[in-house]
């Protein structure tokens, strides 16, 4: 059954945020890249999400296309809605968004080592937002940090206020920017990749520290991530994205047990798995993804899928439903399921045709 063009809804009631047919285009006219291309998506109150998929695929555009924090130029949104409690935020004028961004949508940037001013104190930084949205005086303002600061595990609080970012480590610095970014206790939290460039035990705390402190404040959270550890381990519910576009989505629990799109299949069998024999390599997915300039016709994983037929290749597959709360974008979607995961591997004759006309954006496959 094929869904019609309608937001596609949280899984526990009225979405707190919805992005409905979301267009982005890096560039214009022949050189135009179509970076978003009608991503649809929400998120409820308390729920968190994941983005997942290569790099180049829209997850961090979509996410900052929320706050509308695309430069113009080169990028420029073409269509679609961003329906955050209510309102429109791509109708919103300049007044409306700054009152968004900070105070009731907060985001944690990728890279803690450049996100924070290096000649501020990490106090200032803290309070700048408290005095500007919530109308804090100075004094009330730095009792707030340090509180934000203790709340996400910074010892002796009191004294880092007069603290430079130099002065602090790579971990240290991304729980100051996801104090900051909770400092106002927002509705929405937008985490890209928040533990990239951090070894591994760092990674499971600040992890640890969203999730826990999303229960604590019942703070929706976006959680952009290669990882699909993280997924598994953190998400409610997952949307896999692919050439600017939602391919499938589903609950975690659901999307892990039962893959209904080529893609989610072959992210899931190229990860090492605990609960199964040693296999003499991983499985990869074959091919390249297509440029963005030059899409082509039909579904655009068309080139890499073994499960392809003729229909793919001439008309591009809409979301459909496939089981409750669960959507893939995919004509053969049928043939796939929870026995394919552990099928023997039948890699697909690569469309050399299809590559020529789509030159490679990346050899590496960072999504698995």
């Amino acid at each position: 059954m094929t869904l019609p063009p309608l937001p596609l809804m949280a899984s526990n009631g009225k979405p707190l945020v919805e992005i409905l047919d979301l267009r982005l285009d890096f560039g214009s006219g022949d050189h135009a890249v179509r970076a978003l291309d009608g991503v649809s998506l929400s998120i409820a109150p308390g729920e968190t999400v994941c983005l997942v998929g290569e790099s180049g695929c829209g997850k961090s555009v979509s996410a900052l296309s929320i706050l509308r924090l695309i430069p113009n130029p080169p990028g420029k949104i073409v269509g679609g809605e961003v329906w955050f409690e209510d309102q429109d935020i791509l109708k919103a004028d300049e007044d409306e968004i700054r009152h968004i961004r900070g105070n009731r949508i907060a985001m944690v940037f990728q890279e803690p080592m450049t996100s924070l001013n290096p000649v501020l104190t990490i106090g200032r930084q803290l309070t700048e937002a408290l005095e500007l949205h919530l109308k804090m005086d100075r004094s009330a303002a730095n009792r707030r940090a340090v509180e934000l600061l203790e709340m996400v595990g910074i010892p002796e609080a009191g004294s880092r206020l007069n603290d430079y970012p130099h002065q602090f480590s790579g971990g240290m610095r991304q729980r100051v920017m996801i104090a900051m970014a909770l400092s106002c206790n927002p509705k929405l939290l937008l985490a890209d990749e928040p533990t990239t460039a951090l070894d591994v035990t760092i990674q499971a705390q600040i992890l640890e520290i969203m999730a826990r402190l999303s229960k604590e404040l019942g703070t929706a959270v976006i959680i952009i991530t290669h990882n699909l550890g993280v997924v598994a381990r953190y998400a409610d519910r997952v949307n896999v994205m692919y050439a600017g576009r939602v391919v499938e989505t589903a609950s975690a629990k659901e999307l892990y047990a039962n893959p209904r799109h080529p893609y989610t299949l072959g992210l899931l069998r190229s990860v090492p798995r605990l609960d199964e024999s040693r296999k003499e390599k991983l499985e990869p997915i074959e091919g390249l993804p297509p440029d963005l300039a030059h899409m082509p016709p039909g579904c655009s994983f068309f080139a890499r899928c073994r499960f392809r037929v003729d229909k793919c290749q001439a008309e591009r597959p809409p979301l459909m439903l496939v089981a409750e709360k669960h959507m893939a974008a995919c004509w053969e979607w049928e043939r796939l399921g929870p026995e394919m995961l552990k099928a023997p591997a039948q890699p697909a004759t690569i469309d050399t045709e299809v590559e020529a006309e789509t030159p490679a954006v990346s050899a590496v496959q960072e999504g698995v």
